[in-house]
C-alpha cells in the first residue's frame, strides 16, 4: 500500500492554544447573518447594524432595522447617527465583496467597537431572512445550500 500524503497536512495544523487564539480572535471580529437576525429580532440593545452600501443597493433591499451610512460618509456622519458606546455591525454585498471591511474599518478608526458581518446581504437574503424594499418587506426562499430551509438557523 503506498502511503498517500496529506496536501492539507503539506502546512501542518497550528497549535492547540494557537489555533484557539485564532478562531476566539475571529469571533471577536465577525458575526454571521443568523445571530445578526436574532439579535435584531429579540430587539438586543448595544448595538447597530450598519449596511455601506450604495443609496442604489439600499433602496434594492436591506436588513429591516439596519441604518445607512455609506462608507464614504462614515467618518463624517457616524457620530450623528451611531450613539457613543454602540457597538456596531457592517454589511455590505456578500462575501466576494470587502465593502463591510473598509467600513469596519472606518468605524475602528473612529473608536467603534465594530464586527462584520460575514456573508453580507447576499447570505442574509439566501438564508431567507426578511428584507425591506419600497413595497415593504419581503422574503425570498431559503437557499438550501445555505441553511435548512424547515429550521430557524442552521443550529451549529
Amino acid at each position: 500500500m503506498t502511503n498517500v500524503i496529506s496536501v492539507v497536512l503539506s502546512t501542518p495544523p497550528a497549535a492547540p492554544t494557537a489555533a484557539a487564539a485564532h478562531f476566539a480572535a475571529r469571533l471577536a471580529f465577525e458575526a454571521d447573518v443568523s445571530d445578526v437576525h436574532a439579535d435584531l429580532e429579540s430587539g438586543a440593545s448595544g448595538l447597530v447594524v450598519v449596511d455601506s452600501r450604495s443609496v442604489e443597493a439600499w433602496q434594492q433591499g436591506h436588513l429591516p432595522g439596519a441604518v445607512h451610512l455609506p462608507t464614504r460618509e462614515i467618518a463624517v456622519r457616524a457620530a450623528e447617527v451611531i450613539p457613543p458606546g454602540t457597538a456596531v455591525v457592517t454589511y455590505c454585498w456578500g462575501p466576494g465583496c470587502n465593502g463591510a471591511t473598509r467600513a469596519a474599518l472606518e468605524f475602528a478608526e473612529l473608536g467603534y467597537e465594530v464586527k462584520e458581518m460575514i456573508g453580507g446581504y447576499e447570505y442574509w437574503v439566501r438564508e431567507g431572512f426578511p428584507v425591506r424594499t419600497e413595497d415593504g418587506l419581503i422574503r425570498r426562499p431559503v437557499d438550501d445550500l445555505t441553511a435548512p430551509p424547515l429550521a430557524d438557523s442552521c443550529g451549529c
